[in-house]
């Protein structure tokens, strides 16, 4: 069995009000919700494919907010004493009442009927069987949801084994994947990889479901979310939604799960590659003689024969520019109000320092705003680790006095993000290099 693909997947209570009607966990009436008022799914629609009585979606509709299931107050019995035990020992004998009968009566000192046990079995019986229909696959429909994840593996080169770090994004619907080979997990490597996945697949999924890397968000003490500025940015340039499986359901993300384990089960034995370069063209033509003809165990189609009809519904990403060329990237104003891109650093107004900016290319030039109005613009440096001083940037005390203490500023923000808005420490040839450039400026 595979597991489902969005929030939907979770633990049913242990007890319904009608054997017909099922009592929604938080999490999957939200689903109910989302489909029903985002997608614009039908009742029906969404009854089977949660799979769940349609009664219950339209109660869940017509709820404007969750209410947790209670149960009723059940009337003390001969068997209430020994409930516990009942509870802990009846998925261990299958749920059989006889068998729990038998051992109350002759370990428990129970001198019930048979039939009051039958009646406390049977809504942990039916709650164990409404857990393992949630635990079914839920099937995504075309050009919705896409799965992304890491996976690592160790390739052997000829000069030696190497760890690679294997990229999957994998199409829910049609389950055809694309996968590429990288050298690390960092933010510009996993953006990289998602727009050479839009190329292979001609376009996207309008959600993306990922298992919270870092790269994409961080946890806060409240239990909830920081996204990374950049990967927002990303979602919202490529028009996508990023979603989150539930934190420790890892359940959530099966299918691309599924491909991790393909790509070190299919294409890596028996295998050696020259290179990295080597290595990406065995695997771009492994996902198309072989990944993407294959008949698939869940489908029972080949994906490239699904995705046929998929491929309309995605949204088209053709003659799009790379968000590297488009993107604006937020940068916190360093104190000697040098921002980074690219290695390169560029000057802002000495005003802004500490405050987070944006800085875009344009044609060349390298823009920098502040809440939407331009503070600066450079041309664009393309080397590595040049800066690019404008003296009008900066005090003159700065330029001859390194020194100077840091100026504060009450509504200085605090860096969101570490990896993705760091701060370089410059070294004080920094300022000897503004100084010259200042002094030769008439």
């Amino acid at each position: 069995m595979e597991a489902c693909t969005t929030q939907t997947c979770a633990s049913l209570p242990a007890q319904t009000t009608h054997r017909e009607e099922t009592m929604l966990n938080e999490e999957l009436w939200q689903e109910v919700h989302r489909l029903f008022d985002v997608e614009k799914w039908s009742k029906s629609a969404i009854a089977r494919g949660l799979d769940v009585d349609v009664k219950t979606v339209r109660r869940c509709v017509r709820q404007a907010a969750w209410v947790p299931y209670q149960r009723a107050p059940q009337p003390e019995t001969l068997v209430t004493a020994h409930a516990e035990f009942m509870r802990r020992r009846a998925p261990e004998v299958g749920h059989s009442a006889r068998i729990l009968f038998q051992e109350l009566v002759h370990h428990h000192g129970y001198h019930g009927s048979y039939e009051t046990v039958k009646r406390f079995v049977r809504p942990l019986r039916e709650a164990q069987s409404l857990a393992e229909r949630a635990a079914v696959r839920f099937e995504t429909p075309p050009g919705l949801q896409s799965q992304i994840d890491w996976g690592q593996a160790l390739i052997p080169f000829r000069a030696g084994r190497a760890v690679r770090h294997i990229f999957v994004l994998t199409l829910g619907f049609s389950r055809r994947a694309f996968y590429l080979a990288c050298r690390d997990e960092q933010l510009h490597t996993f953006l990289e990889a998602h727009e050479q996945a839009f190329d292979y697949f001609g376009g996207h999924t309008r959600e993306h479901l990922y298992d919270r890397p870092r790269t994409v968000c961080r946890p806060t003490e409240e239990g909830g979310v920081i996204w990374n500025a950049t990967f927002k940015s990303f979602a919202q340039y490529w028009g996508f939604e990023p979603r989150l499986c539930r934190a420790y359901r890892a359940r959530t993300k099966g299918k691309v799960e599924s491909g991790v384990k393909y790509v070190k089960g299919n294409f890596l034995p028996g295998r050696e590659f020259v290179d990295d370069l080597h290595l990406g063209e065995e695997l771009l033509a492994w996902q198309t003689t072989i990944a993407d003809q294959r008949i698939h165990g869940t489908t029972h189609e080949r994906p490239i024969d699904r995705f046929s009809r998929e491929q309309a519904t995605l949204i088209v990403t053709a003659g799009h520019p790379a968000f590297r060329l488009e993107a604006t990237y937020p940068r916190v104003v360093a104190d000697d109000f040098l921002v980074s891109l690219d290695s390169n650093r560029y000057s802002v107004p000495f005003r802004l320092l500490g405050r987070t900016v944006e800085v875009q290319r344009r044609e060349g030039r390298i823009v920098i705003r502040y809440h939407g109005a331009v503070v600066a613009e450079h041309d664009e440096l393309l080397g590595r680790h040049q800066m690019r001083l404008l003296p009008e940037h900066g005090p003159g005390a700065i330029a001859r006095n390194p020194r100077q203490p840091r100026l504060r500023h009450v509504d200085r923000p605090q860096r969101p993000w570490a990896d993705d808005l760091a701060v370089e420490v410059r070294d004080l040839a920094v300022y000897d290099a503004w100084a010259a450039q200042a002094g030769g400026v008439s």
